[in-house]
């Protein structure tokens, strides 16, 4: 199972994250990554539309004729969609309405449409289901870290807001990391966004590069013996 799988989570969290390395969905990414709570927010929508839409797709793709899959997608994609904003709207009102039009936006993702047309339509259910979780997730780490750096810096606090999405017994969790603060109004605003980005792009760029290096050096070690 693990060797089914453990590519699958890889592939999702990091190798082949939607935000770091397909650089999909930057839109959504960029423009309610504010603060943790809005980043997390759009992150669980997300989280939900992939997994069900992979599901579906996968457990459909037999009987979707293939001149056809690509409409079929986005009307599964937009179903489920106008779902979970509804079901936003109904539960989580006042953060439905900070996120607003993002939520809809999420049916153009690309990294929805192109999870159901890589994997899922030639895949089966289980597999489908863990890949859509994973490349979820790994766009929500990358929302709620993105997040949580601008709203540290912007205005010195993490989880503020909380109450949003975690109810009113959640005020109490917002973390005041500087006490009269000023704030650096450029981190909460979009071009904060994108130099923010780019560091996190360029960190990840780095550790895969240093982790090259070791496999290389590793092999060199192993290798010389064996000629030796």
């Amino acid at each position: 199972m693990n060797d089914v799988y453990g590519p699958i989570i890889r592939e999702g969290l990091w190798k082949n994250n939607p935000a770091l390395v397909q650089l999909l969905g930057l839109c959504p990414l960029l423009a309610v990554s504010n603060t943790t709570i809005n980043g997390l927010g759009l992150g669980v929508a997300t989280i939900l539309t992939l997994v069900a839409s992979n599901g579906l797709v996968s457990l459909l793709r037999k009987q979707i004729p293939e001149e056809a899959r690509l409409p079929v997608f986005v009307m599964i994609i937009a179903s489920i969609v106008t779902v979970i904003e509804l079901s936003m709207n109904a539960w989580f009102h006042e953060l439905y309405l900070i996120l607003g039009i993002f939520i809809p936006l999420i049916v153009t993702n690309c990294a929805i449409t192109g999870r159901a047309e890589a994997f899922a339509a030639r895949n089966p259910v289980g597999p489908s289901l863990v890949d859509g979780l994973m490349m979820g997730l790994g766009f929500t780490a990358v929302l709620v870290l993105l997040g949580a750096a601008r709203e540290l810096i912007g205005q010195g606090t993490i989880l503020s807001e909380a109450h949003l999405m975690f109810g009113e017994g959640a005020r109490n969790l917002t973390i005041v990391v500087f006490e009269d603060y000023r704030g650096f109004l450029m981190a909460l605003l979009p071009p904060g966004a994108f130099i923010g980005l780019g560091l996190i792009v360029a960190l990840k760029n780095v550790i895969d590069a240093r982790q090259k290096t070791k496999s290389a050096e590793i092999n060199v070690v192993e290798t010389v013996p064996a000629e030796a």
